[in-house]
């Protein structure tokens, strides 16, 4: 049985070595500290190990695996969750940043509603941490057909009960593996949204997000197709309901602000 109170937090990791120490600094930074940070490095060729190694030696709630060879994110977060011992699962990338009240606030959504999976709000940060004017939300309630047509939450803002869900494993899709691990979630239960703005998406130039429209469109077919196991009628299928999907989702959920910086 999963630890009931512990947190197991899934960061995968590759030359990230500029924001790396950020990122793990917002989680020692939680005001609920019963938390594990599970770092699975990908053959960085930078500092990225020291850095981490070296807040390891201050911070036994740290621990980092490396992969053998050059894998993907897809294959980094199956390896955190395989080692997760927590009931609670949250997710944040090396470059990311999360409120100090995120996980104290998102279990209790979670505790007193009797949610299994939830995602909030977030707002985006270029690379030097400043705001880029850009808040996103999602429905309230997301359920199987939402998810298939739309990737609503933002992998930084998930968390689920790894006591309703089960170990998650996905197929190595190199695009849209946080979206393959939500369909795989979705299936044990619905996600609800946290209504608050409790992180930070950074943008980074050399994010491996197509930057085209049409590239993106291209990069959800194995996402049904290998990921879902789909056939390739239904996997088109898919795709073309994201494209409308996406679309709403921006319209609707994505709002544009003044930042204060």
């Amino acid at each position: 049985m999963a630890n009931q109170d512990l947190v197991s937090i899934i960061m995968p990791t590759y030359e990230c070595e500029r924001f790396i120490c950020e990122s793990i600094k917002s989680v020692q930074a939680q005001t609920y500290q019963n938390w594990e940070l599970i770092v699975v490095d990908d053959c960085s060729d930078d500092e990225t190990v020291d850095v981490v190694l070296d807040m390891k030696r201050c911070d036994d709630r740290i621990s980092i695996y490396q992969n053998s060879t050059n894998s993907g994110a897809a294959v980094s977060r199956n390896t955190a969750l395989q080692y997760a011992k927590g009931r609670w699962i949250a997710f944040l990338d090396s470059d990311d940043l999360w409120e100090p009240t995120k996980l104290e606030k998102q279990i209790r959504f979670m505790e007193d509603n009797g949610y299994a999976f939830t995602c909030h709000d977030y707002i985006e940060i270029d690379e030097q941490g400043k705001e880029l004017g850009v808040h996103v939300s999602c429905k309230k309630h997301v359920g199987k057909f939402d998810m298939y047509a739309c990737c609503w939450p933002g992998c930084l803002t998930v968390m689920y009960d790894a006591e309703k869900i089960g170990l998650v494993q996905i197929t190595d899709v190199k695009m849209n593996n946080d979206t393959a691990m939500w369909l795989k979630v979705i299936r044990k239960a619905d996600c609800y949204l946290l209504p608050e703005t409790l992180a930070k998406y950074r943008r980074r130039s050399n994010s491996i997000t197509p930057e085209f429209l049409w590239k993106r469109i291209k990069a959800h077919y194995p996402l049904f197709r290998v990921a879902e196991e789909m056939n390739p009628v239904a996997a088109s299928f898919w795709v073309v309901v994201n494209v409308f999907g996406n679309a709403y989702k921006k319209l609707k959920y994505l709002k544009r602000y003044t930042p204060s910086n």
